[in-house]
């Protein structure tokens, strides 16, 4: 296979966490990675990091601003000549009560987290049609599928995420592509562990079947897994990779301990 023909993905939201995760997985297996960020010093040392010369490529963007999103997939296109796949990861979140969420904030949750999918879905397809088609992986949460305290403008962008992978998914098969959307629950990122007290974590303990966070390689695996040929008739789908916490409904570690003690 020459380079032309090496596959080659687009990872945005980077520089670190699970962006990052996912861009080792896709080199781990032989493919060309674009690693897109919104934080240009952090993501250039990402990329140094990752030791891999020419097969990545580091793009300083916002994705929700659209000149720059068109602005880096045509330096993607004059680099690396194709795309194979997207995974939408860059996301922000402001964990507010409504009533202290300002308009501004509410704007710039869903400006990241639900236009710049778009955009970057936009700026895409065209590409990846020319060679046949692709995969595309949009990152979405468990906040997007059940609802939480202090996520009014997180959780409905997450939300509206899940929804536009089908949409997106329905009418992007015909040019080969395909769409599908990983939502984590909790994962040891190095925000997580900034952020969780250990009584939050302790909630989230007993909230999961699985009794534990989520790992960035994890959530790799699962997002690699939907951009690879092994997924060739799976579209449309949203795949909670949480250890069980979407499937548990309230009351559930109460009867689990009960059953242990039986």
């Amino acid at each position: 296979m020459t380079i032309s023909e090496e596959k080659v993905a687009l990872v945005t939201g980077a520089a670190r966490g699970i962006g990052l995760a996912v861009a080792r997985r896709f080199l781990a297996e032989g493919w060309r990675v674009a690693l897109l960020d919104i934080e240009g010093d952090l993501l250039a040392e990402a990329v140094a990091g990752l030791d891999a010369g020419a097969r990545a490529l580091a793009l300083t963007c916002d994705v929700a601003e659209r000149s720059a999103v068109n602005a880096a997939m045509e330096a993607l296109v004059a680099r690396f000549g194709r795309l194979d796949a997207l995974v939408n990861n860059a996301g922000v979140a402001v964990f507010k009560p409504l009533l202290d969420t300002t308009e501004d904030e509410w704007a710039r949750v869903l400006a990241v987290n639900l236009t710049g999918p778009f955009l970057c879905t936009k700026a895409a397809a065209p590409v990846m049609r020319e060679h046949g088609g692709g995969a595309i992986v949009n990152i979405t949460s468990i906040s997007g599928l059940r609802a939480s305290t202090l996520r009014t403008a997180y959780g409905t962008s997450k939300a509206g995420l899940a929804h536009l992978t089908k949409q997106l998914a329905v009418e992007l098969a015909g040019l080969g592509i395909r769409v599908n959307a990983v939502a984590p629950g909790p994962v040891e990122t190095a925000m997580a562990k900034a952020v969780h007290s250990p009584a939050i974590r302790a909630d989230y303990h007993d909230a999961i079947p699985l009794n534990r966070y989520g790992l960035e390689e994890e959530l790799a695996e699962a997002i690699f897994f939907l951009c690879s040929d092994r997924s060739s008739y799976i579209t449309g789908q949203v795949l909670a990779v949480d250890g069980g916490f979407d499937a548990a409904g309230i009351g559930l570690p109460t009867l689990r301990a009960s059953g242990r003690n039986g």
